[in-house]
């Protein structure tokens, strides 16, 4: 017999302390197994200790993802999410996977967690760091049956919708930054990845993919070697722990997720125009934009209906839309 990753991570889980021997018997495989299996799981980013000739114990405890736990919690909370939402253990980006799948599955929306990945990315390429067990990561896949006309404002509605999941969570204190950053307090919290596929005079696909930070391990913020990055945060630094559990958060968003791009599909960035602005952490303030090799400064004054960030310069409105643009707190002289 063999002992899988998943297998051995979930008996790890709580955070005690199991001897190899105890591990061995309880999925009946040798202790040299166990111990290539924990190499295995450290190669994957999983911080496990050993302790000689006591066992072995995961630095803290996790709460891992299971499609069940996550079903159940929807049901018990009244939300709406698909049945057959996937959770996959390892893999490397959930919007490359969902991307790729779109080319044979021709259904209509597709949910899928990770609980280990690889290579999650950000907006321009930047890559998505969580430590293992201290973030959510999952993407949703929808198809729209027409392409909606603003269409390029589709991520700043999704942003809307989880920005109110949290808050309904816990969170009070969370907005949004343009275009993709879920923030509080100055500080980013998560962010979203949109990507498109459409054809001419016919149906759009869609990926959204969301990152939220949970809890974050000591000291990771200072790891994060990007000088123009936000400061990080997480759930727990704003609820506490008394927060909802990670399949309990990931049921609430999923279904958040869901409910704005149907809202969406059926009305547009109009019907999430009036809280976007509520939300919106940069309204009013004084912002550099950085487009290419140029760069604009202003007062951010909301977005449009496009979903493209106007900028007050001298009395005059300029428009931009996200692709290569970055936006951060003018120098103050």
């Amino acid at each position: 017999m063999t002992c899988s990753a998943r297998e051995l991570l979930a008996l790890l889980a709580d955070g005690e302390l199991h001897s190899g021997e105890q591990l061995a018997r309880q999925v009946g495989v040798t202790r040299a197994a166990i111990w290539k299996q924990v190499g295995e799981l450290r190669t994957l980013g999983v911080e496990i200790e050993s302790l000689d000739r006591r066992g072995y114990r995961l630095t803290r405890p996790v709460e891992l993802l299971e499609a069940e736990r996550i079903c159940e919690a929807a049901r018990a909370g009244g939300l709406r999410i698909p049945d057959d939402i996937e959770v996959l253990f390892e893999i490397g980006s959930t919007n490359d996977y969902l991307y790729a799948e779109q080319a044979q599955d021709r259904s209509h929306r597709r949910v899928a967690f990770a609980e280990i990945q690889h290579a999650g990315r950000g907006r321009r390429g930047r890559d998505w760091k969580s430590p293992f067990g201290s973030s959510l990561t999952f993407s949703l896949a929808w198809r729209f049956k027409e392409m909606p006309p603003d269409l390029s404002a589709l991520g700043l509605a999704m942003g809307v919708g989880v920005a109110q999941a949290l808050r309904q969570a816990g969170a009070r204190r969370v907005m949004l930054k343009w275009p993709n950053d879920i923030v509080a307090d100055g500080r980013k919290l998560g962010g979203l990845l949109v990507q498109l596929r459409s054809e001419v005079s016919g149906p759009a696909f869609a990926v959204i993919g969301l990152g939220v930070n949970l809890s974050l391990p000591p000291g990771f913020g200072a790891s994060i070697n990007d000088p123009g990055a936000l400061p990080v945060t997480d759930v727990a630094s704003l609820v506490g722990e008394q927060g909802p559990g990670r399949n309990e958060l990931a049921a609430r968003l999923a279904a958040a997720m869901l409910d704005a791009v149907e809202r969406f599909e059926q009305g547009g960035f109009r019907r999430f125009a009036d809280a976007w602005q509520r939300f919106d952490s940069l309204r009013g303030l004084a912002v550099r934009v950085t487009q290419g090799d140029d760069g604009f400064e202003g007062v951010a004054s909301g977005a449009d209906s496009d979903g493209a960030l106007c900028l007050e310069i001298d009395g005059r409105v300029r428009r931009f839309f996200s692709g290569d643009v970055s936006v951060r707190p003018a120098r103050v002289p």
